[in-house]
């Protein structure tokens, strides 16, 4: 005769075994909030880098490891500028800021852009001259953290990096290390280095936002091989201003911006065949931006997808 667990016994492995089930519920609700809630505050905090900005341009050369006794330094650089980040695209995944510098209220010129994507294992690793090797990383490396993909004027790639935003001691801010080709203040002048190993910090101040930047200037063979030339700090201030000081800019957004819609989706057709991008550095003697740049805000998207098809080796 099989002997009875007492009634008392099983309501108290039963309740053991509910309780469980409860607790690990309860965490798995409160850890899914709390990501939610840290999501939440990072968007807010790439959102705060939007609007009119007077801007601070710091670069100098700190340390040189050339060899080359004829080695010149880079002069040490500052300059400013007003200038309007707009949120292109919000999507709860992706926000698109495109920059936009005010030369005056008649000449305002396209500039950088940035695209914050959540989670991202797609990246176009810059590797050198005009080459950017596509390489993708499994979710798990990625978990939390915003991907920067930076962009030229022209919107071709740049440099890209991933991190998990910080929100601590009243700080908050963004931190990685991302190899980039030469910048305009420098390519147009030097050619003894063709990478720029840069570690961004973007982080939210009470006045705007700040761009901080520990540079190394690198020589890279076609092995991979680097070769370390100097070292550079970057340090760039943006203080908020009225938004009515950047109306000019936010005037030619509203003009052009179908216009480089169009070609913000071609190049996502490009970045989409995940496989290595190589460019061409001019095609029929101009380089790509001069090309986009002539484009009239009604131009046709075949127009610029074909001056974009033109580039891409």
């Amino acid at each position: 005769m099989k002997s009875q667990q007492p009634k008392n016994q099983i309501n108290y492995k039963s309740s053991i075994h509910n309780w469980l089930f409860l607790a690990v519920a309860t965490l798995g609700f409160s850890l899914a909030n709390a990501q939610e809630n840290k999501k939440a505050e990072d968007i807010k905090a790439i959102k705060s880098m939007c609007g009119c900005y007077e801007v601070e341009f710091n670069f100098a050369e700190t340390f040189q490891y050339s060899k080359d006794e004829n080695y010149k330094p880079s002069k040490t650089k500052l300059d400013s500028g007003l200038e309007w980040v707009e949120l292109a695209e919000d999507q709860p995944n992706k926000l698109v800021l495109q920059h936009l510098l005010l030369v005056s209220d008649s000449i305002i010129i396209k500039h950088w852009r940035q695209d914050w994507v959540y989670e991202n294992n797609d990246f176009y690793t810059f590797f050198k001259d005009k080459t950017w090797k596509y390489n993708a990383l499994p979710k798990t490396a990625v978990k939390g953290q915003w991907t920067q993909n930076v962009y030229q004027v022209d919107d071709s790639p740049r440099y890209t990096g991933t991190a998990t935003w910080i929100h601590a001691d009243g700080r908050h801010y963004w931190t990685d290390v991302a190899d980039a080709p030469l910048p305009r203040r420098e390519y147009t002048i030097r050619n003894d280095y063709n990478v720029l190993k840069r570690t961004n910090t973007h982080e939210i101040t009470k006045e705007g936002w700040i761009h901080d930047q520990d540079n190394e200037k690198i020589i890279r063979d076609d092995t991979g091989k680097d070769v370390l030339v100097a070292k550079e700090k970057g340090y760039d201030v943006y203080r908020k201003v009225a938004d009515s000081k950047c109306q000019a800019a936010r005037d030619y957004w509203k003009k052009n911006a179908a216009l480089w819609k169009n070609i913000r989706t071609k190049w996502q057709t490009v970045y989409e065949r995940k496989k290595d991008l190589n460019l061409e550095t001019k095609v029929k003697d101009t380089f790509l931006y001069e090309q986009l740049f002539e484009l009239k805000a009604d131009a046709a998207k075949a127009d610029s997808d074909k001056i974009i098809d033109s580039f891409v080796k």
